[in-house]
């Protein structure tokens, strides 16, 4: 069993926190404001002052944070992860970052004395409860197979797709392509709901055919039931899609169909609604129609 640094204790990161120290890990964290999940407290889970602390007592440190500048402050800042790290460190990051940067990380960590992997997940907050996330890996062979143990305490579907940024661009990928079926479910279900359809017959009957999705399943009750506390909120999916905008202009790439979703979260966020569940989206859709999908 491996001491592991995890920082990072949201939505996501709560519960593979919680798998690791149920498979025996030791585990520490930065201390916060706030009070340490008593579920992790109660498990063994230890807060130490700073970024830097926590790499002095870890093999291997997680990283479960926002955005590219987070990370980048994680590791580089005052009193960050790089100030303390042992020799040949594993540094894993789960974040969901830009590919570009995670390079420079890459390259930093290693002149460090460390080995990086840049590991970003899909799944939810469902499927870190279940430890059933989908989880992208950029890396050497060697950082992944050290990563491989750990990662598969929290996920099921563990991929190496290439280098350092690999991982990252697929979590973009991954982005792009939910984004666009959520959109899709939304309109579909607007559209029946609006021509006086029984909205849960539809939904029913979709997942029998070539429409079935995940998303279908599990977003697709959210727009019907009107559940749309975050399991993944829409900021987060905006500053994703903001990554891929952003990689489409330097790879000189047309991606009209992610630019019409994040207009639509970014209306959704107009409204109050950037903590809202990205299924969301389907509120935007309905202002539009000035119809509000309903069972």
């Amino acid at each position: 069993m491996s001491k592991i640094g995890f920082i990072g204790l949201g939505i996501m990161g709560r519960p593979m926190a919680g798998h690791l120290l149920d498979a025996g890990h030791e585990l520490v964290t930065v201390k916060r404001d706030k009070p340490l999940d008593q579920a992790l407290a109660d498990k063994g889970m230890q807060e130490l002052a700073n970024p830097k602390a926590v790499a002095e007592q870890s093999e291997i440190i997680i990283t479960m944070v926002p955005d590219t500048p987070d990370v980048e402050q994680v590791l580089f800042g005052e009193d960050g992860v790089v100030h303390g790290l042992q020799k040949d460190a594993l540094v894993i990051d789960m974040s969901s970052i830009a590919p570009m940067p995670t390079q420079e990380f890459a390259r930093r960590i290693e002149e460090a004395g460390g080995e990086y992997v840049d590991a970003p997940v899909s799944g939810g907050e469902g499927g870190a409860i279940n430890a059933a996330l989908t989880i992208m890996v950029g890396a050497t062979e060697k950082g992944f197979e050290r990563a491989k143990p750990v990662l598969e305490v929290m996920g099921k579907t563990i991929t190496r797709i290439g280098g350092h940024g690999a991982g990252q661009t697929c979590k973009v990928a991954n982005q792009i392509v939910v984004a666009l079926t959520i959109e899709a479910v939304a309109e579909g279900l607007l559209f029946a709901s609006k021509a006086g359809a029984d909205v849960e017959k539809v939904r029913e009957s979709l997942l029998g055919g070539l429409a079935q999705s995940k998303i279908l399943d599990v977003h697709g009750e959210r727009m019907i039931k009107r559940t749309f506390d975050p399991g993944f909120k829409i900021k987060l999916h905006q500053k994703d899609l903001n990554l891929a905008l952003e990689g489409a202009r330097t790879l000189n790439l047309s991606l009209p169909g992610t630019a019409n979703a994040q207009q639509l979260f970014q209306a959704c966020a107009a409204n109050g609604g950037a903590d809202w569940d990205h299924s969301g989206i389907l509120r935007a859709l309905e202002k539009l129609a000035d119809h509000e999908v309903s069972k």
